[in-house]
């Protein structure tokens, strides 16, 4: 055995010898980010080595410098002997400073009540099939001694009126003391299922106002759970932070991976249920004074992975052909199947999954959206660390799925970061010194750079003639913030170390640009092919609205600028928020939202791009600035004078 000391975390562990570090790190509850899951291929899980050697290969993600400074790839690191590491602050706590977007709670009212509205205009009812009745039952005698579950029984036949029901054994070993504790005065809370009643919980005495529900949003990136009060359906609280699934892999393609490797799949739910959601719901749970077992209902939306995941599924053939989801509508659930920190018996539904890499999330996002009652034309983006697309109206509704990758979420980018504390979220670029001007998140020194920023830093380069229309820096420019390396790849600094008394330099270079600009043309390419697809283009669009956690700090005109969007009229773009949990939210407060949520999992049309004929040309065209074909972009042709 050796021994690991991490200084930065005044802790020590042991391990085998030969042991790679990132996993030695990741099983002791060290959270690393690496959004490549190990493979060398992001260079973001460095450690800096202060005592002691490691074996570690040879990668092109540590720098001469940072060698000088003892940095080293833990995922590409064996520990041989006694060693002593630091783990740099934004590796180990990004998850939990995330910024969410949408936690502006008027904003969020205004959204939450613009959704609630769609159903009210369309006659859809806030009816439940999840009750909590007090009831008083006849104490038993020696003339009448029928059991205590019969007792109860013969009092919903007879008061209630329904003859099948239902109850598990965990309530059945509730009963016999709940119900003498106050006298045989108690309340119950069923749910109601084709005239079945199925008894989830039964409480001393009259608690029919302590009657919870949580509606959740389960990205790949970050988890948001929301209570509500089931009595008046008000909001009582919201909470969020990263998925803890982020240290075995950025995107659902790494996590399937992952899954597949021992215990995999139950370590991925271990880190949804166990690490991310029951603390979050503890937390409003402490907040609001409640007692968890008075929470009954529970409603989650997730990408198609994400949900499998959730309930432990075995998720690999998503990603091969023909990609195949295990399930696109779950079982019946409750929280003791998953292991949620509520009642044992709470009633737990997913949202409909369409396909493969469109979830449950996109079909949540379109019931908040309103698509389903839409006489105009309606283009849906749902920009996380996963692109999808839906367009249609009242009559039809298309989607499609793109291979964005994570790079909306910092993935990719080689100073590139989630949206917390440190990271550049917005950027100006003085066109005559080409001097940046930053805003960053926390108002404190620059770490890093997110997705919303690394849009401005694009455009802005373009604009002030620092890269060409292919994304390459252009040599002629004498600034001491454009240099290239021995590789000849160039680089812009944001920030130098000595501007910000921080440790190295952040740059974005040629290949973290590439690597944006193919995220971004995935997005344009997948909604043109996608309108294409029915005989039109993006001039019968009416209204486009964005979604995800990007959205709140995106610029349009930015986004429109360097291709991300389509230029069109600036008045048909709107931010909705986080449609995928508004519509949890719609769900678990209307019956009849519930039904509409599944019936537009059963309308929504796929399109596999990855067969469509012209997908592949038109990806290829949209990896330029903003676009091959100028004449798609004439506002940004005027600007830039071609």
């Amino acid at each position: 055995m050796v021994k690991v000391k991490i200084l930065s975390h005044k802790k020590e562990i042991e391990c085998n010898k030969e042991d790679n570090l990132l996993d030695v790190l990741r099983e002791n509850d060290i959270f690393i980010d690496a959004p490549c899951n190990g493979s060398m291929v992001c260079g973001k899980c460095k450690v800096k080595l202060k005592n002691g050697k490691v074996d570690s290969k040879m990668n092109i993600h540590i720098n001469e410098e940072e060698k000088k400074q003892g940095y080293i790839l833990s995922c590409a690191s064996k520990v041989i002997e006694d060693i002593e590491i630091e783990v740099p602050s934004k590796l180990s706590t990004s998850m939990n400073e995330m910024k969410i977007e949408g936690s502006d709670n008027n904003k969020d009212k205004k959204i939450f009540d613009k959704s609630i509205n769609i159903l009210k205009i369309n006659s859809l009812d806030f009816n439940k099939k999840i009750f909590k009745k007090y009831i008083e039952i006849d104490e038993p005698n020696l003339d009448d001694n029928i059991s205590d579950i019969d007792r109860i029984q013969r009092h919903i036949r007879n008061n209630f009126g329904y003859e099948n029901i239902e109850f598990s054994l965990n309530l059945l070993r509730k009963i016999p003391l709940v119900i003498r504790d106050n006298n045989f005065k108690v309340t119950i809370t069923y749910e109601l299922k084709n005239n079945i009643v199925y008894l989830i919980d039964i409480n001393n005495g009259n608690t029919e106002d302590e009657f919870y529900g949580i509606a959740v949003d389960i990205g790949t990136t970050s988890v948001v759970v929301c209570l509500v009060n089931l009595k008046n359906n008000e909001i009582m609280g919201k909470e969020s932070s990263g998925n803890a699934q982020i240290k075995y892999g950025a995107d659902v393609i790494n996590r399937i991976i992952f899954s597949t490797k021992k215990d995999g799949i139950k370590l991925l739910q271990h880190a949804i249920v166990e690490e991310t959601i029951n603390p979050l719901i503890e937390k409003l749970c402490n907040k609001n004074k409640i007692d968890k077992e008075y929470i009954s209902y529970f409603v989650v939306a997730g990408n198609t992975t994400m949900s499998s995941l959730f309930l432990g599924v075995h998720a690999d053939f998503l990603r091969q052909e023909p990609y195949i989801p295990p399930f696109v509508k779950s079982p019946n659930l409750s929280a003791h199947d998953i292991g949620l920190n509520i009642n044992k018996d709470a009633t737990v539904y997913l949202a409909p999954s369409v396909a493969s890499y469109v979830g449950g999330d996109i079909t949540a996002g379109v019931l908040s959206a309103g698509i389903w009652a839409s006489e105009e034309n309606v283009l849906f983006i749902d920009l996380g660390t996963n692109g999808e697309i839906v367009f249609g109206n009242k009559d039809y509704m298309m989607t499609c799925a793109c291979s964005a990758g994570p790079a909306f979420e910092g993935g990719g980018i080689s100073c590139g970061m989630r949206a917390s504390n440190g990271a550049i979220e917005k950027v100006d670029i003085d066109k005559n010194t080409l001097n940046p001007k930053l805003k960053i998140i926390g108002d404190c020194n620059p770490v890093g750079v997110c997705g919303s920023g690394i849009i401005d830093i694009i455009c802005k380069m373009m604009i002030s003639g620092i890269v060409d229309r292919r994304g390459k820096i252009n040599k002629e420019l004498k600034n001491k913030r454009i240099r290239f390396n021995e590789h000849d790849i160039g680089e812009y600094v944001l920030a130098f170390k000595e501007e910000y008394n921080i440790e190295n330099d952040i740059s974005v270079n040629e290949v973290d640009i590439d690597n944006f600009i193919r995220a971004k043309g995935a997005i344009y390419s997948g909604a043109s092919i996608l309108i294409e697809s029915l005989g039109m283009d993006f001039s019968v669009i009416d209204k486009v609205l964005i979604a995800g956690g990007i959205g709140n700090s995106l610029d349009i005109e930015n986004s429109i600028m360097i291709g991300l969007l389509p230029d069109i009229d600036r008045d048909k773009f709107d931010y909705i928020g986080n449609s995928s949990l508004i519509g949890s939210y719609l769900t678990l407060i209307s019956n009849d939202a519930k039904d509409k949520l599944e019936e537009i999992g059963d309308q929504l049309t796929y399109v596999e791009l990855s067969v469509y004929p012209t997908y592949m040309d038109e990806f290829i065209s949209a990896c330029f600035l903003p676009h091959t074909n100028i004449e798609q972009f004439p506002s940004v042709k005027n600007i830039l004078g071609e």
